[in-house]
């Protein structure tokens, strides 16, 4: 198992050029959020942004548009023409990483429309949350995703991907088979929080108790996005993204305590974090 420190950071981690504009940083695509389900669609575009990302734009239902605009006025956002669930996905520009998922629900007209974009997908791909559960229930469509997709589910999401398992070695192994068998990359959302590509196993190193709360995996999703819309390959955008969401909030609970430590307190630590690396 590798151990994903700060040195082994340091060597993923590409400086922002003096002579670069929001053009070159990337444009990300986030898809999701329904009807009383948009703060994740929110938390996760906003964190995109605050990992460096140069443009980001946001699709959701009718009913988000005001509230992701206003909570993000530095964001774009597309509507589909339903207004309560995601319908039909359209967009006429060529994103750099894309996030379909987060918030979205599993109507039935939802999955057919999950469907229809990751048939005709050809951009580098996030799956998490409502995405990762019409793909549990529908596993012939992996062989669909891109090669070296990102899956970032928690344990629940991963059962329903993989199976039961009794012990810790067993889930391992699946989620190896499985990462071999379709060439993706998976974040295993836990405590630490491991990575795994083909035969290789990551351990984050950072993190702790205070990330267990509402949303902090919808900002782990706009932190990944938005490396790999920056150019990064996708299992360094991943193992980037879970080591600087985890020093969050080792940064963070020291002002904050555990407790008190939310979702958009990780966006707000994201600075700090950058600095400290």
């Amino acid at each position: 198992m590798i151990k994903v420190s700060k040195e082994f950071i340091l060597n993923l981690y590409k400086p922002i050029v003096s002579s670069t504009h929001k053009g070159l940083q990337g444009h990300a695509l986030l898809i999701g959020g329904s009807y009383g389900k948009m703060g994740s669609v929110c938390l996760s575009s906003k964190a995109a942004l605050k990992s460096g990302c140069g443009l980001v734009t946001s699709f959701v239902p009718k009913c988000g548009y005001a509230i992701v605009q206003i909570c993000i006025p530095e964001i774009m956002v597309l509507t589909d023409d339903n207004e309560v669930i995601i319908s039909k996905i359209k967009f006429n520009f060529k994103p750099n990483a894309v996030c379909i998922g987060i918030g979205m629900g599993q109507d039935s007209q939802t999955k057919r429309t999950f469907y229809d974009f990751i048939l005709q997908n050809k951009y580098p791909l996030i799956i998490d949350t409502d995405g990762l559960n019409i793909l549990s229930e529908n596993k012939d469509w992996l062989s669909l995703l891109p090669n070296k997709t990102i899956l970032t589910p928690h344990k629940k999401e991963l059962e329903r991907l993989i199976g039961i398992w009794k012990l810790e070695e067993e889930k391992l192994e699946k989620v190896i088979q499985l990462s071999l068998k379709y060439n993706l990359v998976v974040v295993i959302k836990r405590a630490p929080t491991v990575l795994v590509y083909g035969n290789k196993i990551y351990q984050n190193t950072t993190g702790n108790q205070a990330l267990a709360t509402a949303g902090s995996g919808d900002v782990l999703s706009g932190i990944i996005t938005s490396f790999v819309a920056q150019g990064y390959d996708t299992v360094d955008a991943a193992l980037l993204g879970v080591y600087l969401h985890g020093l969050t909030a080792d940064l963070g609970i020291i002002e904050t305590g555990y407790q008190a430590f939310i979702a958009s307190d990780i966006i707000n630590y994201l600075g700090n974090a950058f600095l400290s690396i």
